[in-house]
């Protein structure tokens, strides 16, 4: 047991978590916004707020299937439907 905490502790070490990753992607974007970036700056920032939103979908992506395996009576994750208007605004 000891060894499959600590092997899911510094996978969680690794990748920052959800919260950790708006944190900084909403950090990012202020930065941004503000217009004191140079232009490799600015360059440097998005390409790790892509990074980082990609981060954001796959947790709440590894969420929402827990959810519906948590949710069906047989363990297994139901069909779901994806919301092609949901995929647009995300730029996907």
């Amino acid at each position: 047991m000891t060894t499959r905490k600590t092997a899911n502790t510094d996978a969680a070490q690794a990748t920052p978590g959800f919260e950790e990753s708006l944190a900084q992607l909403e950090s990012l974007v202020s930065d941004m916004e503000d217009g004191n970036l140079s232009l490799e700056e600015a360059l440097s920032a998005f390409e790790t707020g892509i990074k980082l939103t990609r981060q954001c979908q796959q947790a709440l992506q590894a969420a929402e299937l827990k959810v519906q395996i948590l949710s069906n009576a047989d363990g297994e994750p139901a069909p779901m439907s994806l919301d092609d208007t949901g995929r647009d605004e995300a730029g996907a």
